[in-house]
């Protein structure tokens, strides 16, 4: 086996749940193959480049290996290895996220609707 979907290998890598997921997400343009947004069909092989876009995420990986069928982590582990800069990348934004999580506290009681709406507006600002 020499090349293999591009929806079934990030299914079979662990990127997606189920393949149907995958292959919304390369509709959606979220998937670079070679620099280039990809479809549900094309192929993939060893030693190709791709960047992942998993909103907050962004993940920049290389090909490393095919799997005929989705297996265990550790096998689907095998299959891609991630550049070193895009780890940082990804750490340092988990952190950040992390810090500036918004914490409540249960004991004060049920929040008033204006601090609801309060809280849904500050959420909403972030993503925009």
């Amino acid at each position: 086996m020499d090349q293999q979907r591009l929806d079934k290998w990030l299914w079979c890598a662990r990127f997606y749940k189920t393949r149907s997921l995958a292959a919304a997400a390369l509709q959606a343009g979220r998937v670079d193959h070679n620099g280039q947004l990809a479809k549900p069909a094309r192929q993939v092989r060893p030693g190709d480049q791709m960047l992942l876009r998993q909103p907050p995420f962004v993940v920049a990986l290389e090909v490393t290996g095919l799997a005929p069928q989705r297996g265990s982590a550790t096998l689907a582990a095998t299959l891609f290895r991630e550049s070193a800069s895009s780890v940082e990348a990804r750490q340092a934004l988990a952190e950040q996220l992390r810090l500036t999580a918004v914490v409540e506290d249960p004991r004060q009681g049920k929040l008033r609707k204006n601090n609801r709406r309060e809280r849904e507006a500050f959420k909403r600002s972030g993503w925009d």
